[in-house]
C-alpha cells in the first residue's frame, strides 16, 4: 500500500453508493455502476475506490454471502470500510462477516427483518462502532428491545451533570 494511497483513504469520501439499485445478491454489485453523488470517487492506480463508506441501502438482499470477496474488488482499503449503510433491505440476521470489520463505527441495518435481539450481541467485538440503528426490524417487538429517545438521551445528560465532577484545573505557581 502505498502512502499516497492510505492518505487519500478517508471517510470524508464520497460514499461507493449501490442504494436503489434492485440488488439482490452482493456478486450484483461487480456488474451494477454505482450512482454519482456531487463530489467524484478517487481511485487506486488499480481502478480501486479510495473511500471508507459503502451503501446498500434500499435493495433486496437477504444475505451477505461473498461479501468479504467483492469489496476486495471494489476497494482499495477494504479493512478500512468504517461506514455500511445496509437499511432497507430483507435480511434476517446479522451477518458475521460485520464482525470482522474492525474499523467499522457506523452501522445502518434499520428497516431488514431481524427477528431476534440477541443477534446485536454479535457486534460487541467491534472495537469502533459508534452508531447502530435498528428500528424497523421485527426484533422491535421482543422483550428487552429499547430504542433510544430524545427523553433517555436528556436524562443521560443530566445524570452525568450530577454524578459525574468535572476535572479541577490546577493553576501553576509560576503562572500567578
Amino acid at each position: 500500500m502505498s502512502t499516497q494511497d492510505y492518505m487519500n483513504t478517508s471517510v470524508q469520501e464520497p460514499p461507493l453508493d449501490y442504494s436503489f439499485r434492485n440488488i439482490q445478491v452482493i456478486q450484483d454489485l461487480l456488474s451494477e455502476e454505482p450512482r454519482k453523488g456531487q463530489r467524484p470517487l478517487k481511485h487506486s492506480k488499480s481502478g480501486k475506490s479510495l473511500t471508507q463508506s459503502l451503501w446498500l441501502n434500499n435493495n433486496v438482499l437477504n444475505d451477505l454471502r461473498g461479501f468479504n470477496h467483492v469489496i476486495s474488488q471494489l476497494l482499495q482499503h477494504p479493512e478500512n470500510l468504517a461506514w455500511i449503510d445496509l437499511s432497507f433491505n430483507d435480511l434476517p440476521s446479522i451477518d458475521p462477516v460485520l464482525t470482522t470489520l474492525f474499523n467499522l463505527s457506523v452501522l445502518y441495518l434499520h428497516g431488514n427483518s431481524i427477528q431476534r435481539l440477541g443477534e446485536v450481541n454479535k457486534l460487541a467485538i467491534l472495537p469502533r462502532l459508534r452508531s447502530l440503528t435498528l428500528h424497523g426490524n421485527p426484533m422491535e417487538e421482543e422483550k428487552g428491545y429499547s430504542g433510544v429517545t430524545k427523553a433517555d438521551r436528556t436524562a443521560a445528560e443530566v445524570w452525568k451533570r450530577m454524578n459525574i465532577k468535572p476535572k479541577k484545573v490546577r493553576i501553576k505557581q509560576d503562572a500567578l
